[in-house]
């Protein structure tokens, strides 16, 4: 596992954050850094992601930021030479995957059956994102694939909330979590970045009570 991918299961949540004003992306910074959970993943779903990303990896050097929602290579290139520390996708692209690899990108694909999951392991992969989580089966889905996987770590991402996320985390399969419910795009759009900081606080917390 590279140190980028050890970085995100240190921290334990992933915020997953959709941008639609980059003028957002430093108060946003701020909230997730005070709030315990220095880290990010901003969604390449918008036009202002790319910039977003920029000014969050210029201005907050502690902050751990990352692209998700990578489709292209095109994508992972712009995300990474605006200081994106890492790449997420939501499904299993293996084009994607190889030019992250060749290019030096950690990058953690999204994948939902142990057919996708064979093919993150051809490539050498040994942590997956496992999207749409909750839709998917759950965490005894996880479980289940990982009984014949033992070697592969996940990412799920998809209905995780400040309820479900405790038995996630308890998982010696779940590297991190990704959720979006401390940073709601109501939330964002109305400035509430006091609220952010709050429920960010309260993840935190979720994250040193059952990992210590």
């Amino acid at each position: 596992m590279n140190d980028a991918l050890k970085t995100l299961g240190s921290i334990g949540i992933v915020p997953v954050v959709v941008l639609n004003k980059a003028d957002d992306a430093e108060p946003l910074a701020q909230a997730l850094v005070k709030g315990g959970l220095p880290c990010a993943e901003v969604t390449f779903r918008t036009d202002a992601a790319e910039e977003s990303i920029r000014l969050i990896a210029k201005n907050f050097p502690d902050m751990f930021v990352g692209a998700g929602t990578v489709l292209t290579v095109e994508q992972a290139d712009r995300a990474f030479n605006a200081g994106a520390k890492f790449i997420v996708s939501p499904g299993f692209n293996p084009k994607v995957v190889e030019h992250c690899l060749k290019k030096g990108y950690p990058v953690c694909p999204g994948i939902m059956t142990p057919t996708e999951l064979e093919m993150a392991l051809g490539f050498g992969l040994d942590v997956v994102k496992f999207f749409p989580a909750e839709n998917a089966g759950g965490l005894k889905m996880i479980k289940a694939m990982s009984a014949p996987y033992t070697m592969m770590k996940f990412m799920p991402t998809g209905g995780i909330n400040a309820t479900n996320v405790r038995d996630y985390l308890a998982c010696n399969k779940i590297l991190a979590c990704g959720g979006s419910w401390m940073v709601k795009g109501d939330l964002i759009n109305a400035g509430d970045f006091a609220q952010i900081e709050k429920l960010t606080q309260e993840a935190a917390g979720i994250v040193k009570e059952i990992r210590g």
